[in-house]
């Protein structure tokens, strides 16, 4: 019999989905006011990360620190074992499955999709904006995100609903906080497939009770979505 599934109060679940959304609306705010100083796009995608994803992460460590035991490792899953170089990979390809069957379903019933990774191909011959795009994609954000949405959100949420509801729940969740106001009802396909992908990486993270697996089958998620929409292979 293993052990019940960590779990966090539900409050934590709530800060940290308000707190991701209040982030996120301020760092499109900052880069806004800023867009007229016309520095290089990578300054803008370093200061961008920065603006989104530090309080994030000081958030995971509050509450750790305030409802948890003060160790993240313990709190929210932040570990990693050697047999999570296979979990990742596996976790990935039923990201791709999840993806692949939800597309499918929003093809057939005509809902309207905007991918968040359109016009990322207009500065692939920018070195710098590449390499700092890779960066923000393959490293900070599957790991932070994973934090607050695997982590402390999913313990939130299974403090009051079963565990495959909360995963379900965290995963909507995921895909929401995504929406961008520019995409119109473009939003509600994009909103359908990445709550897929966010129910596989919340079952992954509930069942191996650890972050890593998710990690590295997000990092390598975006890092393929990337390199195929810079390099103008998803043009065919």
């Amino acid at each position: 019999m293993r052990a019940p599934f960590p779990t966090l109060p539900l409050r934590a679940a709530v800060y940290a989905a308000f707190v991701t959304v209040a982030v996120l609306i301020g760092n499109r705010v900052v880069i806004l006011a800023l867009a007229d100083n016309e520095w290089p796009v990578a300054v803008y995608i370093v200061l961008s990360a920065l603006i989104a994803y530090a309080p994030l992460v000081v958030l995971c460590w509050w509450i750790s620190r305030h409802w948890g035991t003060g160790s993240l490792r313990d709190d929210i899953g932040l570990s990693f074992r050697p047999v999570d170089l296979g979990w990742g990979p596996l976790a990935w390809l039923s990201c791709l499955v999840a993806q692949g069957l939800l597309a499918a379903v929003v093809l057939g019933l005509g809902v309207p999709f905007t991918s968040n990774t359109d016009g990322l191909e207009a500065g692939a011959s920018n070195r710098g904006y590449v390499i700092s795009l890779l960066v923000l994609a393959v490293i900070a954000a599957p790991i932070v995100e994973e934090m607050v949405f695997r982590g402390v959100v999913l313990r939130g949420l299974a403090s009051r609903t079963p565990l495959p509801v909360a995963v379900v729940l965290q995963g909507i969740t995921f895909g929401a906080v995504h929406i961008d106001p520019s995409f119109g009802w473009g939003n509600l396909g994009l909103v359908m497939i990445l709550s897929g992908v966010g129910m596989v990486l919340g079952g992954t993270a509930a069942l191996v009770r650890r972050l890593a697996p998710s990690m590295m089958a997000h990092a390598i998620l975006n890092g393929v979505a990337l390199t195929l929409v810079l390099t103008g292979v998803v043009d065919t």
